[in-house]
């Protein structure tokens, strides 16, 4: 199936559940919980201090999707919707436990590197801007590598560890599979920030992967 023809698709099964949902078809709302809940977790984890909060703003949002389903009007996709439900919800919690603050604010400084501009080739070398050293087991297939429990907890870890502004634009992207659209709307930030974000939040974790697989 064309990539056109799997969007016709989601939009058809998307409508069809809409209008499932605002009959009141409970089989629906649990299609919807199912398909979206792990998600909304990991996205509001990002903004309160404990998974138990986390769990309880997620509920809060469910309730804001029923009550404000009806008013729904499509322009965005329904997980994006959902999404910045969700967020709205969790900054305001994240602000009574003093924690939260604007995501923009959280992107860091123009001038950091996510990687050391000494790892790459020189302009006057035969292959400008190509990494000078690749990890030493190179040849092993990224697959492998991420089967690997330890390689995938150097990964977890690493992304854990990132600037909260990374952290949560990676764990969407990558993790949980959302678009980079989605991902403006839901935390209201622009595409290139949300590119920039991304980058650098890939290259740490590519980086601790590096080291990992060097040993």
């Amino acid at each position: 199936m064309t990539e056109a023809g799997l969007q016709d698709r989601t939009a058809a099964e998307e409508t069809e559940l809409l209008a499932r949902l605002r009959a009141g078809d409970e089989r629906a709302f649990e299609t919807l919980v199912a398909r979206h809940y792990p998600t909304m977790l990991a996205v509001a984890r990002h903004y309160v201090k404990t998974q138990a909060v986390a769990e309880e703003v997620v509920q809060e949002a469910w309730l804001g999707v029923l009550n404000g389903i009806d008013r729904f009007e499509g322009r965005s996709s329904l997980r994006t919707w959902i999404l910045r439900i969700l967020v709205n919800i969790a900054k305001t919690r994240g602000a009574r436990e003093a924690r939260s603050v604007p995501f923009a604010s959280l992107a860091p400084e123009g001038d950091e590197r996510a990687v050391e501009p000494g790892r790459f080739r020189s302009a006057d070398d035969p292959f400008p801007g190509h990494w000078r050293a690749y990890p030493g087991n190179w040849q092993r297939l990224p697959d492998e590598a991420l089967a690997d429990r330890e390689a995938l907890d150097v990964v977890l870890s690493t992304i854990h560890q990132l600037p909260a502004a990374q952290r949560i634009v990676i764990t969407m992207r990558d993790i949980q599979g959302c678009e980079s659209e989605e991902i403006c709307q839901a935390l209201d930030v622009s595409e290139g920030n949300q590119r920039v974000l991304l980058h650098r939040a890939r290259s740490k974790v590519r980086s601790a992967l590096e080291r990992h697989l060097d040993g």
